[in-house]
């Protein structure tokens, strides 16, 4: 089932029949994102015409092309090559004509990948914000509201500086409700949100703002370009790949093999310890209550969580999910669980998620590990590397969020 998610958002298939016809002037392609690499690479080898671009994607996610230059950046903390490739972008917009067409190839981490500092700030200081913004629990609005507000290219800009060409943002989508404002910051869309918005954020969730950036903020400096902005008039975007799209492709190999799939929904939040309790509730009155329906069932379910990290770990929200569940299930039979990111990458991890069975407590005990101390310091990566139950998928040059599965054999209650 993760694996038929995964292929579900894979560009080769979602990609190409979205293609616009070919403009008056030129095909300039640009993009960012953890897909944007593959995504330039269907482009090219479905384009008819001439083209030519630069799309930034992290570091080993890079697709072979011939007249679209790849640039690889860090993700999730941006570096001075997230930095390079915003300028490299910006620089490749300037001066075109009504003419002309820009396809934006828009995925999940462009947020980090591009990155310009807004007017004052330093990489230094958005590095920063970023990394407390990760461990802060905030949502990935939340998230994503501050960092466009400190951003000289994102909220709108980039398709501000296409202007008067026009933009056509093909987007697959790593967020809870689709909201495009926050697919890699929403840079070619309008932000209805403010600077004002951005501070209380930062207030609520305990973010200490570097200086320039509180001023930035305070002064209204760090706008955004708003819906109405006429410079966006010539800007559309498409949703090519979305996370529910993903769970109805694993709910139909769960189908195919008579087990009954629950869509939970694609836009869970919450930190992602206390989501794993309630769904653990939910598993055990499908096991033993046979809440839906008699036969096996398949708990599906996508969105974000989020990890406040209070111990040494290294987080994590799909492990973090699963090591919570395993404690709430306590060896609960019948009930297994996969949970990963569907970019294969989980939190700073290269490890995509892990999966857990009614052993799994048992055989940590037999170790010698305690999983309650491993939630506790928010290192579920370690608990599940000992186990050897690590889910790891290498780069998918794709990404709709995250994918949890609970499977669940009603009747097998002890």
């Amino acid at each position: 089932m993760f694996e038929a998610a995964i292929a579900s958002a894979q560009p080769e298939l979602c990609l190409p029949r979205h293609l616009p016809e070919p403009p008056r002037g030129r095909l300039i392609i640009i993009g960012a994102g953890k897909a944007s690499a593959e995504m330039a690479r269907v482009v090219e080898a479905h384009w008819p015409g001439p083209l030519s671009g630069v799309v930034v994607t992290r570091y080993g996610y890079a697709a072979p092309c011939a007249r679209i230059e790849i640039i690889e950046a860090a993700h999730p903390t941006p570096d001075e090559m997230s930095v390079e490739a915003a300028r490299r972008i910006l620089a490749t917009v300037a001066n075109l004509t009504p003419d002309d067409l820009v396809l934006c190839l828009i995925s999940g981490g462009g947020s980090a990948l591009m990155c310009l500092p807004g007017e004052g700030l330093t990489l230094a200081d958005k590095q920063a914000v970023n990394k407390a913004l990760l461990a802060s629990g905030a949502s990935i609005t939340e998230m994503n509201c501050l960092r466009r507000h400190l951003s000289a290219i994102k909220g709108g800009r980039l398709a501000a500086a296409c202007h008067p060409a026009r933009v056509l943002t093909l987007a697959i989508s790593d967020v809870p409700g689709d909201h495009l404002i926050d697919i890699a910051s929403g840079p070619t869309v309008g932000d209805p949100t403010t600077c004002a918005d951005a501070l209380e954020i930062a207030r609520r969730h305990g973010i200490d703002l570097p200086a320039p950036a509180r001023a930035l903020l305070e002064s209204g400096r760090g706008e955004s370009v708003k819906p109405d902005d006429p410079r966006l008039a010539g800007a559309t975007t498409r949703l090519i790949a979305t996370p529910y799209m993903a769970l109805e492709a694993a709910a139909a190999v769960a189908r195919r093999a008579g087990v009954t799939p629950i869509i939970l929904g694609d836009r869970v939040e919450g930190e992602a310890r206390e989501v794993a309790r309630a769904f653990a509730g939910v598993a055990l009155g499908a096991r033993d209550h046979a809440a839906f329906g008699a036969a096996p069932c398949v708990l599906l379910s996508g969105g974000e969580t989020t990890v406040t990290v209070r111990g040494d770990g290294r987080g994590g929200r799909n492990v973090e999910f699963l090591l919570s569940l395993a404690v709430a299930l306590d060896g609960a039979a019948g009930i297994h669980a996969l949970a990963g990111d569907t970019d294969g990458v989980d939190g700073a991890e290269d490890v995509a998620g892990a999966l857990i069975a009614p052993d799994t407590l048992h055989r940590a005990r037999a170790m010698g590990r305690k999983a309650r101390d491993f939630l506790d310091r928010n290192d579920a990566h370690a608990f599940f590397a000992a186990l050897g139950d690590q889910v790891v998928t290498g780069p998918t040059r794709t990404n709709v969020n995250d994918f949890r599965a609970i499977l669940v054999a009603p009747g097998t209650a002890a």
